[in-house]
């Protein structure tokens, strides 16, 4: 998600997915009465949360109506993200991960509650084109070339044939796969395929990105990866980003905050803000540091979670 990591690869008849390698002036004379201040080490950056959240999500709950009667997925859900903020959503599998992050998107309504998105409506979030989304599997087209897929909803959007050429070299230079425009997606790797996901995401110029897992499919090595490549992407882009996962390493490494979701209905059953440095790479998972937050996160997971269902 520059270039993310080094020089582009080359094309090939078939890619795959290889890790990237990663005069001063004299000093005045001494005064008798002047004292030299200390120097002092500066704080590490932290993102600026000013002006309203992007996200305000308030008492929110949705049931789904079935046959066998109602399911309750989420139940008073209290969340605020700020601009620039990489907030990852974890809990187990039917806690409600996809379908917070789906009504952020307009793509399903709350039954109780609601919440704004760039302070407006999800829906008018949604008619502005405000948010760019990345699904669990790349969803490309097989028929259409690697630039024809990015270029997919500039079309859509009606946007000049020189406006959608620039977007799309620009943003897959981003995702560093400058010279794969005219592939198609069975020829590149996984890792690669969903590099390119994401460049068609990035696009439309959201301020919002929504991630739903979209690196579980692939390899822990290729993961790896990516994650790296994500978080460069982040700090070049500044983009606000929510990112659902199932992996306690993924979300501890990739966040400033880790919400933590209890089985089903869903709720937040813990907040976890990281104080891990804004850049990291793989070494950090190492450090003190890094355990307590994954600590943080699988005692929240355990604590909510009840083994007796």
């Amino acid at each position: 998600m520059d270039a993310m990591t080094g020089p582009a690869p080359k094309p090939a008849a078939s890619a795959t997915e290889t890790p990237a390698e990663t005069v001063t002036s004299a000093p005045e004379a001494a005064k008798p009465t002047a004292t030299a201040p200390t120097a002092t080490a500066p704080e590490p950056a932290k993102p600026a949360a000013a002006g309203p959240p992007v996200i305000a999500i308030n008492n929110l709950s949705l049931t789904f109506q079935t046959r066998d009667g109602p399911v309750e997925a989420l139940s008073n859900i209290n969340l605020s993200v700020n601009r620039g903020e990489f907030v990852s959503l974890i809990g187990p599998s039917g806690c409600g991960k996809t379908t917070l992050l789906r009504l952020i998107a307009d793509l399903q309504k709350p039954t109780v509650g609601g919440m704004t998105v760039n302070g407006v409506t999800p829906e008018e979030a949604r008619l502005k084109r405000a948010y760019g989304y990345v699904f669990q599997a790349a969803a490309l087209y097989p028929w259409r070339t690697i630039a024809r897929n990015v270029a997919l909803p500039l079309e859509v959007m009606g946007l000049p044939r020189a406006e959608r050429d620039k977007r799309v070299a620009d943003n897959l230079a981003l995702v560093n796969l400058t010279g794969f425009e005219r592939k198609y997606p069975w020829q590149l790797s996984g890792g690669m395929q969903q590099r390119v996901s994401i460049a068609r995401a990035l696009a439309v110029e959201p301020e919002l990105l929504l991630m739903d897992e979209p690196f579980g499919a692939l390899d822990e090595i290729v993961r790896d990866h990516l994650n790296e490549q994500l978080l460069r992407l982040w700090a070049k882009t500044n983009k606000t980003v929510i990112f659902v996962t199932h992996s306690i390493p993924e979300a501890a490494f990739l966040s400033t905050r880790i919400v933590v979701m209890s089985p089903r209905p869903g709720k937040v059953s813990d907040v976890i803000t990281s104080d891990l440095p804004r850049e990291r790479t793989l070494d950090i998972r190492e450090t003190a540091a890094f355990l307590r937050i994954a600590h943080r996160v699988r005692e929240g997971l355990r604590a909510g979670h009840s083994y007796d269902d």
